[in-house]
């Protein structure tokens, strides 16, 4: 059990029979009245987030959970197989808990899996990666100045965005959260 004072973002709470994660918190002491805590919480199976208020001094129950890095590895069905680092144990992880970004992940690219004892809980995916472009339409001398945007289909098949000077066999920087292209690298 924890008290209020103890919040701090990323702390994992079970809050209303779910695990949440404390994303913002703010102490506020108004001119009349008991202190309190304002909270905004994610929770971590749905991903869906909720404004809450505590009293100040409040208990809570602190969840704590292991991080452990882990290699994917590749698609079985529903399942991505990821590989435990340090035992090479393999686990068959549901491709739900991956989200939006698995669309950018490819084989051995290492994530980190959130266990709750032996329940997996969430998986954190990097949020940068780096993909070739498989196919693009060429990009014409003097496009580049319009800001206009094609698309290009990457490396994992997920297609996205880019400007129009991007080439088939460039590496490209994605962001996994919004899908969305970030910058050319070497």
């Amino acid at each position: 059990m924890a008290a209020t004072s103890d919040f701090k973002n990323g702390l994992i709470i079970k809050f209303k029979n779910d695990l949440y994660t404390i994303t913002e918190f703010q102490h506020v002491k108004p001119g009349k009245g008991g202190a309190f805590v304002r909270t905004t919480l994610k929770s971590l199976r749905t991903g869906r987030v909720l404004d809450n208020t505590f009293r100040s001094g409040e208990s809570v129950d602190v969840v704590r959970v292991e991080r452990r890095k882990y290699q994917y590895l590749y698609r079985d069905g529903e399942f991505l197989v990821c590989m435990d680092n340090d035992t090479y144990e393999q686990i068959n992880v549901p491709e739900i808990l991956f989200g939006d970004g698995v669309n950018f992940l490819k084989e051995s690219e290492e994530v980190e899996i959130l266990f709750n004892g032996e329940e997996i809980i969430n998986v954190e995916i990097p949020v940068f990666v780096k993909l070739k472009v498989v196919s693009t339409e060429p990009g014409f001398k003097g496009d580049t100045a319009t800001g206009a945007l094609k698309p290009a289909t990457l490396e994992t098949g997920v297609s996205v965005n880019v400007p129009l000077f991007v080439n088939t066999d460039d590496m490209l920087k994605i962001d996994t959260r919004t899908g969305g292209y970030v910058e050319r690298v070497k």
